[in-house]
Formats: C-alpha cells, structure tokens, sequence
C-alpha cells in the first residue's frame, strides 16, 4: 500500500517543473532529412522532409525542401527513423553487486527516484516507448510521463509479473523463515498463483491495478534467487487461463521463458511474446511459427550478466553459475531463430543492463546475423504489432509523429544507433544537434 501511496509523490517531486520543449505545445516542423528509413518494407530511402504537425505526421515529400508554415530543422547527413520501441524494460531498477540487498534496504520512494532518470536517458537514446514487463513503480512512472510532469517514453506497463510459488517472480524468493512468517505466503494480489482459479485473479488484479500488458515467468530466471533457471513453472492450464483472461480485459501476454518445456506451454496457451528464449528448439520455433508468437530475444542482458558473473561478488553464489550459462547462450539463439523465420521484436531487458545502453542491441543482433535493415524494423514497425498500436511504427501521414534520427546509415554502420543526436516524440523534440 505504500507503494501506492507515495510513488507518484516521488516522481512528481523528482521531476521538478517541465522542461521548455515539454511546456511548449509541437510546432509545425518540416525535418530535411538526408535519408529516411521506411520501416515497412525495410529500404532505405533517399532525402526526404517529413512534416510534423499537432503530434502527428502530417505529410512526407521527397527531397530536402521548405515548407511554408513549418519551422525547418535541418538533419543534413542523418538517417531518420520512426522512434524505437524497447519491447522488455525494467525501468525502476538497474543492475549493480548491491541491488539484492537493495530491495530490504530501500524504500518503493528511492526506486521511483531513480525511475525518473532511467527513463530520461531512455529517451534520449531515442526509444520513444517501452514494454516495462515488471514493476509497480513503472505504473505511476508512466502516469507522470503521460502528464508531462517528467521526461521519458511513452509506456507499456504490466506492473507486478505474475509467477508461481518459488518462481522467477515470487517476491519472497531468498526470505529467510522469519520473514517469510511475518509476510506470510504471497497470493494472486501479489502475482503469485497456484490453480486455475488463481491465474485468473491475478490477471483481474492488474487490470484493478492499471496494468496495460500482463506479463509471466513461464520459466525459471537466470536473476531469481532460486537453484533453476530453465524448468517449467506453469501447466499449460494455468497460463491458458491467463491469457483468455487477459483477453477479457484487451491484454497481451509476454511470457519470460528460458526453458523448452515452459516456452512450449506458453505458445499452446496463446501468449503474444516469448522473452529471452535461451533454449528454444526446433519444436518451439515450429509451434511460435504456427501460432504467430514473436520472439523477444534480449541479447544484451544475456551478455551482461554472463559478463557479470565473472566478476567475484556481483551476483549471490546461487545466481552466478546461471549467468555464466544461460547468459551467453542468448545471442545464438537469436540468430538461429531469425534463420529459422520465427518473427522477432526488439527489447532489451534493461534495468539488468545500465539504462540508456538500449540500442546497443542492435549491433549484436547483427553480430547474430540478423540484417541490421531487420534489426531497425524489430525496434519500429514490428514493436507496434507486437504492441498491437497501429499509430506508430512508421513515418506515414496520420501516425505518431516519433522520430529519430542518427549520423551516417544505419544499414551500412549498425554502430550509429549509439550516436542518437534527434529525438522527437508526439511532435516535441526533446534532442536535437
């Protein structure tokens, strides 16, 4: 309940008065670009000059022209691209070797603190909106943000991850008996379910809660204070009652799975997103193919935590040898799934990764070997149809007016995607050379 209470005084406190491109309303603005992205089919395309106008896309025109009654802004050797989607954020925390300890020592206040810059520099890395899969702050976050109190991107939230007893988001993993008597065991308000009859309360509890994606652990996690990091943890019942009831109140499901057997039972059940993936096989790649599942491979958090684990003392002694092993895995798997023509979003798991570093998933997509033309599409036009937001996605007349833009082409040096000097969301530009 004090999460409740005194998040959104948090954020409004750490937000302060709003920033002069967030008090002014968008201005017509004509963007000279030197190249334009077209993330629908993938090509990249010569100058062009997109017309922003009321937060929307008002007309794009070959070439780099004036437009009368339109401010010009002037992006000469820079690639624009529909802003970045990051389909699997955790914007109210951020790994460190102190964050389990953390959430004993810290009040639900310190991490809204932290939330607000978190996504600041998530939007000046140019991801214009997230999927937060996990995070009750997040909730408020988002509420600030659509209330122009404070900077950031536009937010998919599903606050609590509903889980089952001991799995990957029971919040009482690592409790000692003292605690866990005090708290007592945690029920489908807190996102923990054990029957049919508990997944649909769960779900229930964050439509009450505000949650606008519901989000599972199909699967044992790599970061849980728990020995497994792969085994199932839902019967296909209990996730298909999930799902149909997350489809009464217009949710999708993104289903964090490392293991076969878990991921298996998540596609059967209907969920929109496996995140992570580590061991998908060829039976899992043929099931998300025939069901139209996408596939969210996080490949930085893999390589940071397994980067992590070599270091003494980062991670408890039962969380590092699920690092070292399932963290380095991601990015193969990745690539085999793209060759295999399983449907891949972008997303990131940032919170595991430091806030801002977003798009250096990218450049290890392409590492991978995905097309880096494919890697810009998993961030824009696929997001919004994992997202199910057919306004945004794309620089077309009539959608969101979300635009980035990078020096150089991205086609040719994926690396420029670190560089973001414009940022544009809703028609306000919040960076800009």
């Amino acid at each position: 309940m004090r999460r409740i209470a005194l998040a959104p005084l948090a954020l409004a406190l750490a937000a302060g008065a709003p920033s002069p491109s967030m008090a002014a309303g968008p201005e017509p603005l004509a963007l000279q670009c030197e190249r334009l992205f077209d993330a629908r089919t993938g090509r990249m395309l010569g100058a062009h000059t997109v017309v922003t106008r009321d937060g929307k896309v008002a007309e794009v025109r070959a070439g780099r022209v004036d437009v009368p009654g339109a401010r010009a802004v002037d992006l000469a050797g820079r690639t624009c691209t529909p802003g970045w989607t990051d389909l699997h954020v955790h914007l109210d925390q951020e790994s460190s070797p102190k964050s389990y300890e953390e959430d004993f020592r810290l009040d639900d206040v310190d991490f809204a603190y932290r939330s607000v810059g978190y996504a600041k520099r998530t939007l000046m890395a140019g991801f214009t909106s997230v999927r937060d899969l996990g995070g009750m702050v997040t909730l408020h976050l988002r509420d600030a943000i659509n209330e122009g109190l404070i900077e950031g991107p536009r937010i998919w939230a599903a606050g609590k991850s509903i889980a089952t007893t001991g799995g990957h988001a029971d919040p009482t993993n690592g409790y000692n008996s003292v605690l866990r008597h005090l708290v007592g065991p945690p029920g489908p308000t807190e996102g923990v379910v054990n029957s049919i009859e508990d997944a649909r309360q769960a779900v229930r509890q964050r439509y009450k809660e505000g949650s606008d994606v519901v989000k599972i652990t199909a699967t044992a996690g790599v970061l849980s204070y728990a020995k497994s990091g792969d085994a199932p943890q839902f019967t296909v019942e209990e996730a298909k009652a999930i799902v149909d009831t997350a489809k009464d109140y217009g949710y999708r499901v993104a289903a964090h799975a490392h293991g076969a057997e878990g991921m298996k039972r998540a596609v059967q059940a209907g969920v929109t997103s496996i995140e992570h993936g580590t061991y998908m096989d060829d039976e899992v790649m043929s099931l998300m193919k025939k069901h139209g599942t996408w596939y969210v491979p996080t490949i930085h958090a893999g390589r940071f935590v397994a980067e992590k684990a070599k270091i003494d003392g980062y991670f408890p002694p039962i969380v590092k040898p699920k690092a070292e092993r399932i963290g380095a895995l991601i990015q193969q798997t990745a690539g085999r799934a793209y060759r295999n023509g399983v449907k891949i979003g972008f997303g990131t798991d940032m919170g595991v990764g430091p806030h801002g570093d977003n798009a250096r998933e990218f450049a290890y997509m392409v590492e991978a070997g995905i097309p880096a033309a494919y890697a810009l599409q998993s961030a824009t036009f696929f997001a919004a149809q994992v997202l199910g937001a057919d306004d945004q996605g794309v620089v077309e007349p009539g959608k969101r007016a979300d635009i980035v833009a990078v020096p150089g082409d991205p086609l040719q040096d994926i690396g420029v995607t670190m560089k973001v000097d414009f940022v544009m969301k809703d028609g306000v530009v919040y960076r800009q050379p």
